[in-house]
């Protein structure tokens, strides 16, 4: 099945089958069609066209192909672009359709496309594309045929309005959160400067009432006496070290520490803080009596004894799932069939057989993020499968950025996807 999307002058793209964008009458024009003529041989290839004879618009037709690295040349006359309200959507996608139907017809295997109609008939580049996808997506649901796009660039076709510019915007954000998770050791990944200061300084302003929710905080024994709060279970984001009263008050009585005993978490309601004319509230105290003494007889204190560290055998009994596994696993609880989920995922039918037969086999990263896709997985369940091969999806790779834009906003047509990564210049899936 697989299709993909390349940046390549139509004439040095080796498939059996190259489509060319013809003038209705025998003969040649401007564009891809002078480019496809001269390439091929413009005599040669003219007496050919002649014997076709005329063609009308989304009807499509086959000729040796001559000087090409291609067996064949098909001919296919697509709209002139009027207004949309004119027919121009089904003639588009009869010219899609009918080059592919001949194709496999000729017995190829490959067939390559120029962005049909999208020249000097005008038809708009984002609805164009969109319609060669949808018909291509069709098409293969069937057929093993390996079908590519060829552009001459990056702008030389255009998504749907907005989306570009959406994408933009992902990125730009989650590449200035990486930028202050490198800064502030990841307590904002997933907020913008802005977004800090201004949640900070509502706070901080609200510090004399309820603290949110339970917090985890830890104690570092050896170092100076203070709090840090590390997660806040509500949602709200913690505040700088040392300006917010909480960490101003001492040891809260609620948790006790010693050495020897692991982390001790409780929640607390508000923060103290001291009045002028009423005396702190006495802390209690431990003396070491109290510190070797059972949890249970320390007074308001709860220690965690430290655990025992497993051993390598240990691990080795207790390992999780394999990729395989856990990809078949997920591909059976979704009751879908092997051909549905490696067209789904744009993969090649021998590399998927290759997936399932060999447990051993880790394919590449892309070709797991496509089979996520095709199962429709959300972030959290494609980072798990990415996990079961060792791999993650990260923040300082722009297709991954897309990747996770996509899931997270139930972008799954595999096409679609690459249409994007495409754009903004990354390998395609699959």
């Amino acid at each position: 099945m697989p299709f993909q999307i390349i940046r390549n002058d139509i004439t040095q793209v080796r498939a059996d089958a190259i489509v060319n964008t013809a003038n209705p009458e025998p003969c040649w024009g401007s564009g891809t069609d002078a480019a496809i003529y001269r390439a091929a041989g413009e005599e040669k290839l003219l007496a050919e066209r002649k014997k076709i004879g005329r063609l009308a618009r989304g009807e499509a037709a086959a000729t040796p192909a001559f000087g090409l690295p291609a067996k064949y040349i098909i001919h296919t006359v697509g709209p002139v672009w009027v207004d949309g309200n004119h027919g121009e959507f089904e003639t588009l996608r009869s010219c899609y359709r009918k080059s592919l139907r001949l194709a496999e017809q000729l017995g190829c295997e490959s067939v390559a496309f120029p962005l049909i109609a999208t020249g000097v008939y005008g038809f708009p580049k984002d609805r164009a594309l969109e319609t060669a996808l949808s018909v291509i997506r069709e098409y293969l649901e069937d057929s093993d045929l390996m079908v590519t796009l060829v552009v001459f660039g990056r702008g030389a076709y255009e998504l749907a309005a907005g989306l570009t510019e959406r994408v933009e915007a992902y990125i730009d954000e989650k590449y200035v959160a990486e930028r202050r998770e490198a800064e502030y050791g990841g307590a904002l990944s997933n907020r913008t400067e802005e977004g800090f200061r201004r949640r900070r300084r509502d706070e901080l302003l609200s510090a004399g009432q309820a603290f949110p929710g339970n917090a985890r905080r830890a104690y570092r024994p050896k170092a100076r006496r203070d709090w840090r709060e590390e997660e806040i279970l509500s949602g709200s984001d913690p505040t700088a070290e040392g300006d917010h009263p909480v960490f101003q008050s001492g040891i809260p009585h609620e948790a006790g520490l010693n050495e020897d005993y692991d982390l001790v978490s409780a929640p607390f309601t508000a923060p103290f803080e001291a009045k002028e004319d009423e005396p702190a509230p006495a802390l209690p105290t431990l003396d070491a009596g109290a510190l070797a003494a059972p949890a249970e007889e320390s007074a308001g204190y709860h220690a965690v004894p430290a655990k025992k560290k497993p051993s390598l055998e240990d691990v080795m009994e207790h390992l999780g799932e394999s990729f395989q596994q856990r990809l078949f696993r997920m591909i059976d609880e979704r009751k879908m069939t092997d051909p549905e989920v490696y067209r789904r995922a744009n993969l090649d039918r021998k590399l998927f057989s290759k997936i399932r037969c060999n447990e051993e086999y880790i394919p590449k990263k892309k070709t797991i993020v496509a089979l996520a896709i095709a199962l429709r997985l959300n972030l959290d369940d494609t980072r798990d499968l990415l996990n079961s091969a060792g791999l993650a999806l990260t923040n300082n790779s722009k297709a991954d950025l897309i990747v996770r834009f996509c899931l997270e906003n139930g972008i799954y047509d595999i096409f679609e996807v690459n249409a994007l990564l495409f754009k903004f210049g990354q390998p395609t899936l699959g």
